[in-house]
């Protein structure tokens, strides 16, 4: 039994006061949107992508004028969607414009620095000293897990952080990483030498003494994070990193590394992993990567060319192969960029306003969602707070975004009282 319900019981909390209560009769009201989507894929661009100078066009800048102009770095472009315009290499994408929405509100209100950034739209919250809150990723592969159970539920292609994991929920909230494409991840092949044979007598070895561990404790998650990695080491797991098995037209419309990165994870949908994450650029093609200051910011175009060709064969690749209504496709990044540049050409970091991004799912998209002033420096119409952006990702999946989970016995709601975008449901 939760506390509220031990409330509600033992009469501390009676039926009169939850009708009394604002927030509590609007939940019950209102009926949580609830979507159909199965599988996400969180495209991750660490540093902070410029939301003016991608998915929220201003007025043209010049970062060489003297004094700077401030504005968007480049020209912006119709998309299929009216009134709703991109930069100009985002091309691709703006022609899949009906396909997603650039939520251009997003907002939140911390010290604007890396780390606080990241966990923040990882997991919703804040820092805590007493608590480790799990990843959004660690939640939906906890709450649903794999679609399939010879694939685990949650995979990130790039490098662990804290921020990305389990949190409270322990080992069994984990994920499978790797880095290369090409090798899959490493410890899931057995040595030639080591046969079927000889792995089931090790585990008869171990089993009287893993038998003694204490139900619930630290080690306990540890051994069953080991069961889960013997069960998906060998030839099975490993054949979904093939991607030389897909057709040499397809990898080459899917472009360099990230967009390799990208048609794996489309492979591992497939297979049945639940949530995936990518990260972009880890060789730093501008030189900066999306943390733009200085002259990173006059070699970003190279970044959103990539950008643009991964993300929109991704999109593309899911509605061929009728998975796109099933995948719920998002950009994450720590915060946006001011339009006003630096002394020497970059920008600076803008948490108060930036785009994040959301691509099928069998959401109802708008091109964009929300308004900014002329520069998106303030938000005019529909903010969305990252808890709010967290609790429309859950929706999407139908998890209800209140749902508790638990570290040890406190209860804990996935979101920090996130609420859904109604505008993304039909």
């Amino acid at each position: 039994m939760n506390r509220r319900d031990f409330l509600k019981h033992s009469g501390v909390l009676s039926g009169a006061a939850l009708t009394a209560s604002p927030a509590l009769a609007a939940t019950a009201e209102t009926p949580l949107p609830k979507g159909t989507a199965e599988h996400v894929v969180f495209l991750w661009l660490g540093g902070g992508m410029a939301q003016v100078d991608t998915f929220d066009p201003k007025r043209r800048g010049n970062s060489k004028a003297s004094p700077k102009l401030a504005g968007s770095e480049y020209t912006a472009i119709d998309t299929v969607v009216p009134g709703v315009q991109f930069c100009e290499h985002l091309p691709r994408t703006a022609k899949l414009a009906d396909r997603l929405t650039a939520m251009r509100t997003i907002n939140h209100h911390l010290i604007d620095e890396h780390a606080f950034g990241t966990n923040f739209v990882h997991t919703g919250r804040l820092i805590s000293g007493s608590i480790t809150y799990p990843s959004i990723g660690s939640i939906i592969g906890h709450v649903l897990g794999p679609a399939s159970p010879d694939v685990p539920a949650y995979m990130l292609i790039g490098y662990p952080n804290v921020s990305r994991g389990p949190g409270f929920l322990g080992a069994k909230g984990g994920y499978v990483y790797l880095v290369d494409t090409e090798s899959g991840p490493a410890g899931f092949s057995r040595p030639e030498d080591v046969t079927p044979a000889r792995v089931e007598h090790r585990r008869e070895l171990l089993e009287p003494l893993t038998a003694r561990v204490p139900e619930g404790s630290i080690i306990d998650q540890y051994r069953a994070a080991q069961a889960e990695a013997m069960r998906l080491a060998g030839p099975d797991f490993m054949r979904h990193f093939r991607l030389k098995d897909e057709s040499a037209d397809l990898r080459t419309a899917y472009g360099g590394e990230f967009g390799q990165r990208c048609l794996l994870a489309r492979r591992l949908v497939q297979a049945g992993v639940r949530f995936i994450e990518v990260s972009h650029n880890l060789n730093f093609i501008n030189g900066t990567g999306w943390d733009t200051h200085n002259e990173g910011q006059q070699n970003q175009h190279l970044l959103i060319k990539e950008l643009d060709i991964a993300l929109s064969a991704l999109i593309t690749d899911l509605e061929q192969q009728r998975l796109l209504d099933k995948t719920l496709v998002v950009i994450g990044t720590e915060f946006g960029r001011p339009a006003s540049y630096d002394a020497r050409g970059g920008r600076g970091h803008q948490g108060t306003c930036f785009s994040l991004l959301l691509a099928g799912g069998g959401l109802k998209h708008h091109g964009a969602y929300g308004v900014t002033d002329e520069l998106s420096k303030k938000i005019v119409e529909n903010p969305v707070s990252i808890p709010d952006f967290h609790a429309t990702i859950h929706a999407a999946l139908g998890i209800n975004p209140a749902r508790e989970l638990f570290d040890g016995s406190r209860p804990v709601p996935i979101t920090d009282h996130g609420t859904p975008v109604a505008a993304m449901f039909g």
